[in-house]
């Protein structure tokens, strides 16, 4: 479906004001069938039609159903499984030996889509029972769409969506079949809290996190609400945790609050405040 300039520079200006999210060039070719539910539904013929609706003030809910529509929720359990396999061999023990008088650990997966990410975070802990028995888990999972969200609090999946990362003794192990899909087991669904949220809005309220997920977020946000974003991600971890970006993601370049972990893929952990305020003094000088 053709789309104008104009009608392009609108849509495109929606999603960022509501997600941060840039529409690039290089994605323009979504907007035309990523809206092809909406112009059924609302008997719309092109987008130069929905951009004038858009324009009229009673038309908030039409706004916001083209932001979900917009919205990139490609996700599947185990995402990227070399970086989950790092998991326990590496971050659990270390957070495990950091953690070990408090025996509490406080996850988040921001970004986290329709809930396979936080879930296989759930089904990693219920693998490792014995490990973590007295401990108090906390998963809390949030992305800025509303309809994943409520997808994610339901644990219900078709098969594919379930095959998309578990084998078949997997899927019979943590999952029930009933007749409108698959239903992800209550005592992995009930070690997950969802909630709608923006990762460029001030962190989760209840305390620091010890570990954050947010991965294949960054890479739709411009160099400026990257900046912002990490800034807020610092913010929400504990001094002695880790943040998980996606394979494409890196923090090389984009902030001096992260750096490498031991040379793992995707794993970084906060730059001590001391080293912060060198790498500040340097560039200050520098640019004398």
């Amino acid at each position: 479906m053709e789309v104008s300039d104009a009608s392009y520079q609108i849509i495109a200006e929606l999603l960022a004001a509501h997600t941060g999210q840039q529409l690039t060039q290089s994605r323009r070719w979504r907007v035309g069938t990523a809206l092809a539910g909406i112009f059924r539904e609302r008997g719309i013929s092109n987008v130069d039609q929905l951009v004038c609706l858009l324009a009229t003030p009673h038309e908030t809910q039409l706004a916001q159903d083209v932001v979900e529509a917009l919205l990139n929720n490609e996700t599947y359990f185990f995402r990227d499984k070399p970086t989950f396999d790092q998991l326990p061999d590496d971050i659990l023990p270390a957070l495990a030996e950091r953690r070990r008088d408090s025996r509490r650990l406080r996850i988040w997966c921001a970004g986290c889509s329709t809930g396979q990410e936080a879930y296989s975070m759930a089904i990693q802990f219920a693998n490792q029972g014995a490990r973590w028995d007295g401990w108090t888990i906390d998963i809390l999972g949030t992305d800025v769409s509303l309809k994943a969200i409520e997808m994610a609090r339901s644990g219900l999946y078709s098969q594919f969506e379930v095959q998309r990362g578990l084998s078949v003794s997997q899927m019979l192990q943590h999952f029930d079949e009933t007749p409108l899909g698959w239903q992800i087991h209550s005592d992995i669904r009930s070690a997950v809290r969802f909630a709608q949220h923006n990762v460029l809005g001030a962190a989760p309220s209840g305390g620091r996190f010890d570990l954050i997920l947010c991965r294949n977020v960054l890479l739709y946000f411009s160099r400026s609400t990257r900046e912002q974003a990490f800034t807020r991600l610092q913010n929400a971890l504990a001094p002695d945790g880790f943040l998980i970006l996606g394979a494409g993601e890196t923090v090389v370049g984009q902030t001096d609050f992260f750096e490498t972990f031991v040379n793992r893929a995707s794993i970084y952990k906060p730059v001590p405040q001391a080293t912060q305020n060198s790498q500040l003094e340097l560039r200050a000088w520098a640019s004398r």
